[in-house]
């Protein structure tokens, strides 16, 4: 039981070279920026002429920062 709860939680974490918490902060800011495009974005819709690249930015930051990881 003990060893399927470990695989559970610290499998993923370990294949990108982190901890449980460094993972769990990493998701965390993760989200926040998420969130923080999804606001410019919809500040966008409204009104267009406001955040015209600022949720784009970020995805691409994000992306950036995320899609060598665990290689």
């Amino acid at each position: 039981m003990i060893a399927k709860l470990e695989t559970l939680f610290l499998a993923h974490p370990r294949s990108v070279g982190e901890s449980y918490f460094e993972h769990t902060f990493f998701a965390l800011w993760f989200a926040g920026q998420l969130g923080l495009a999804a606001l410019a974005a919809l500040c966008h819709a409204i009104l267009p002429f406001t955040c015209e690249k600022t949720a784009s930015t970020i995805v691409a930051r994000l992306f950036e920062r995320t899609h060598n990881r665990g290689k």
